[in-house]
């Protein structure tokens, strides 16, 4: 039997190396690798390809994902995922790994219950939102994108006296905001995780405005509010100049971190040894950074939560 992997839901830097790690030692281990291309469309679809070390050749260093990916309504259907397993059954392909979100995780819990196949989740999403793991591949690298970017606009900020909101990915999630406040040494920071209140952030700034601040930095979670209304609230309370930058989705892209490219070859590693072991239904996952199995039911009823300490850590640039 056979071994595949695809990547689904929304796009990671690390996503590349993991494909290159799951084919090389897949290979390694005598086993024959395919890529699904397109995600659970590309499954459908029967967009699989047989994989030999040559096509992941010199994709280390590439962000996003070579295998693209993709959100498909038809695998909700019972009788479009009798297609996707009977794609796979013609291969002889009995074991998958999935490179993905919670959104991903669900489709792969579904097909190890309706079909025989293996299945292991390998997670990655720079919200870093997944239930009873550390790190999620691309998070390293969309925080370092962030921090060069708010480096670039803290330049410019100094040099007209402005305020500079900065608004990051995170709908339902503070974690690259509230890393990249904590790092870049911005004044202000929202995230959904913590309560705000404007009008202290607006009497804090306004005392250091008197005594000498030129400019501030505020970092703002798309979760939390219209970063243009935070933008606007600030000028008015505090009569310095505002400005926004939506970051959008430059902060998925570039080339993957150390960190990353290590987080990846590890998932990967262990995400095909547990399958060639026996293991039938699990996600990779972290507990500073020591890599480890645990059964994919069990990341999918549990809930996320912010670290506690990182809400302690930004509770002052909250009010």
């Amino acid at each position: 039997m056979s071994i595949a992997v695809m990547t689904s839901g929304g796009d990671a830097a690390g996503m590349n190396p993991a494909v290159k790690r799951f084919v090389d030692y897949s290979i390694e281990k005598g086993e024959k690798p395919y890529l699904i291309y397109d995600g659970l469309t590309g499954l459908l679809d029967g967009k699989i390809v047989e994989a030999d070390k040559h096509a992941v050749s010199g994709i280390l260093f590439r962000g996003g994902t070579i295998l693209r990916s993709s959100r498909s309504q038809r695998f909700r259907d019972p009788e479009y995922r009798k297609i996707a397993y009977e794609q796979l059954e013609k291969r002889g392909i009995d074991k998958i790994v999935i490179i993905g979100g919670d959104g991903s995780f669900n489709a792969a819990r579904v097909m190890s219950h309706e079909a025989d196949v293996a299945v292991a989740g390998i997670p990655a999403t720079i919200d870093n939102d997944i239930p009873c793991t550390d790190y999620c591949l691309g998070v390293d690298t969309a925080l370092n994108v962030i921090r060069e970017a708010i480096d670039g606009i803290r330049d410019t900020a100094a040099s007209f006296r402005r305020t500079f909101v900065i608004e990051t990915m995170g709908r339902n999630c503070g974690y690259l905001a509230a890393m990249s406040a904590l790092t870049s040494g911005a004044e202000v920071c929202l995230i959904p995780e913590v309560d705000y209140d404007m009008d202290q952030i607006t009497r804090r700034l306004n005392d250091e405005i008197t005594q000498g601040r030129l400019y501030s930095i505020a970092v703002v979670a798309e979760g939390v509010a219209e970063g243009r209304n935070i933008a606007e609230t600030l000028e008015r309370k505090t009569n310095m100049e505002a400005r926004l930058t939506i970051l959008g989705h430059i902060q998925r892209g570039g080339s993957p971190t150390v960190l990353d490219r290590r987080m990846a070859f590890e998932f990967a590693h262990t995400a095909v040894e547990a399958l060639l072991d026996g293991e039938r239904s699990f996600v990779t996952v972290t507990d500073s950074l020591n890599v480890k199995t645990k059964p994919i039911d069990d990341v999918l009823s549990s809930t996320y939560e912010l670290n506690p300490y990182i809400c302690k850590m930004i509770h002052p640039l909250c009010h």
